[in-house]
């Protein structure tokens, strides 16, 4: 049984994973961070921690505290900012939910966050998690950012066979892709009846998707009036290769053929946000443009799931040597 402390366990993202931690039959809550709740029963997040056998749930601690306590693994959900700022424990393994270990390159954190990142020196020791691209290595783990997730899904096993420098990402994502933190963008009334790109050209996940494929896209992210749930449109083409749509779910369906978590949808079947939210699972659909003689690749998850809390939880499975989908919730219900 290993031990697990969640910092910032009352955002989306940390509310999440001690979800996903409370049903895993190998982890073992030890420590819940929030420096907003430090001192106050596990109930003070939500009433039904104090029922359904969970009423010995320990206390809230602040967050320093709960990266700090020896836990055999840390999830680290807290701002980009906090979590660059923090020392790695000196036992243990730490899943940073944040961008703040993205990239070994500390130039970026200036140009595309915002901050001189404060530890430059360590930021090689963090492996990234996308288990489906690669399995995470050592005990320091940057989970990938949600938008990077369904793009890199969609694009990754056929980056080879499309001509870069002409993949367009158009992805849009409910509202708690933005977090808890409030500000004018997240309130009822601009989002409801409302679809608003932002961060248009900037936005953090656009360096992180090419530094993985290696080369850039044309990435724009749209706000939905829906809590959860993440869809990437992805067009390309692949003219040079002679390659058509039908080639390229080809090669998605031999990477993703042994997947629990990745589906390539049967053929005219497009991916959809009902099938995916509340899940870990994604889903990618393949088409052909007949217009143009392009593809049109779609990828849907979970921006909580998927897109972080569950991708953590898998990142952390692979690395204690679990089955990678335990504690995960693979698959919805009709409605």
């Amino acid at each position: 049984m290993a031990t697990v402390a969640i910092a910032g366990a009352s955002g989306y993202a940390g509310q999440e994973t001690l979800d996903r931690v409370l049903a895993h039959p190998g982890f073992e809550l030890y420590a819940l961070g929030s420096d907003s709740l430090a001192g106050q029963p596990a109930d003070a997040l939500d009433p039904r921690l104090g029922r359904n056998g969970w009423s010995r749930m320990p206390r809230f601690i602040t967050n320093e505290a709960a990266l700090a306590c020896g836990a055999d693994v840390v999830f680290a959900c807290l701002p980009h900012e906090t979590a660059a700022a923090l020392q790695p424990p000196a036992r243990g393994i730490v899943v940073d939910l944040s961008g703040a270990h993205r990239f070994a390159d500390p130039a970026v954190y200036e140009a595309w966050y915002g901050f001189a990142h404060p530890h430059p020196e360590s930021l090689a020791s963090w492996s990234y998690g996308l288990p489906e691209l690669e399995k995470p290595v050592g005990s320091l783990v940057a989970n990938p950012g949600c938008y990077a997730t369904a793009a890199l899904l969609a694009l990754w096993p056929i980056r080879e066979a499309i001509d870069r420098g002409s993949v367009v990402v158009d992805a849009k994502s409910g509202m708690t892709g933005a977090g808890r933190t409030l500000k004018a963008s997240s309130h009822a009334g601009f989002v409801l009846e409302n679809v608003s790109p932002y961060r248009v050209g900037e936005h953090q996940h656009a360096p992180e998707i090419a530094s993985v494929l290696g080369f850039p896209v044309a990435f724009v992210p749209h706000l939905l009036p829906v809590r959860r749930g993440l869809l990437a449109t992805c067009y390309v083409r692949s003219e040079s290769a002679g390659v058509r749509a039908a080639d390229l779910r080809g090669l998605l369906e031999e990477h993703y053929v042994s997947s629990h978590v990745v589906s390539v949808l049967p053929e005219g079947i497009v991916p959809e946000l009902a099938r995916v939210t509340h899940t870990d699972s994604a889903e990618i659909g393949v088409f052909e443009d007949k217009l143009t003689g392009g593809a049109i690749v779609i990828c849907a998850l979970d921006n909580l799931g998927k897109g972080a809390a569950g991708q953590a939880v898998q990142n952390a499975n692979l690395l204690f040597g679990f089955d990678e989908t335990v504690g995960l919730r693979l698959s919805g219900v009709l409605v």
